[in-house]
């Protein structure tokens, strides 16, 4: 399937700038201790879900869509993984990871109102995933936004069922993170 990428670049603008609006309205009203708090033991807290939208915009997407744009052959490698701990993101401050992320997709959306769409059917090879392109990253990046605004609402909602233990909250249906 082929995709327009003038009117593929333009939808992607329109959702990558909600994502800061969304994060406003979920966040912005927490108590400290609920950022911190973990849906299950292997799974991140608002606040390390936030860290990772925080690095992975000025490291992945954005990094590797300029790299397309610019013609590149190779993509930096990253490890998001290893970056929760070593950047020690349940240690950090929300609002100043939020502020931070705001600031990067402002500026990711500035370059991306300056890319010429055909750039984006440039092709990069990357050792796991294959060819890929900036149209390929673009919907990933939407995408990866989406999974990211899942995590928090599911997070939420083991949260909020567990500080209410003894009541019915299961009337309101499957809660994930079962078990937690």
């Amino acid at each position: 399937m082929t995709h327009d990428p003038a009117a593929l670049l333009a939808a992607v603008r329109r959702d990558l700038a909600r994502l800061p609006v969304v994060l406003d309205a979920l966040l912005s009203d927490l108590a400290d201790g609920s950022w911190r708090m973990r849906p299950a033991t292997n799974e991140w807290s608002p606040l390390e879900i936030v860290c990772h939208l925080r690095d992975e915009e000025a490291e992945d997407f954005g990094a590797r869509v300029r790299v397309v744009v610019e013609g590149g052959t190779a993509f930096v490698p990253i490890d998001p993984e290893r970056w929760a701990v070593e950047r020690r993101y349940a240690d950090a401050d929300l609002r100043v990871a939020l502020a931070l992320l705001q600031e990067r997709r402002a500026a990711n959306l500035v370059f991306l109102a300056t890319v010429p769409p055909e750039r984006l059917e440039h092709v990069v090879d990357q050792p796991k995933l294959g060819r890929m392109s900036g149209l390929d990253l673009l919907a990933a990046w939407v995408t990866h936004d989406r999974l990211h605004i899942a995590q928090l609402a599911s997070t939420f909602a083991r949260v909020g069922a567990s500080q209410w233990r003894g009541l019915r909250t299961e009337y309101a249906g499957p809660i994930p993170y079962a078990g937690a």
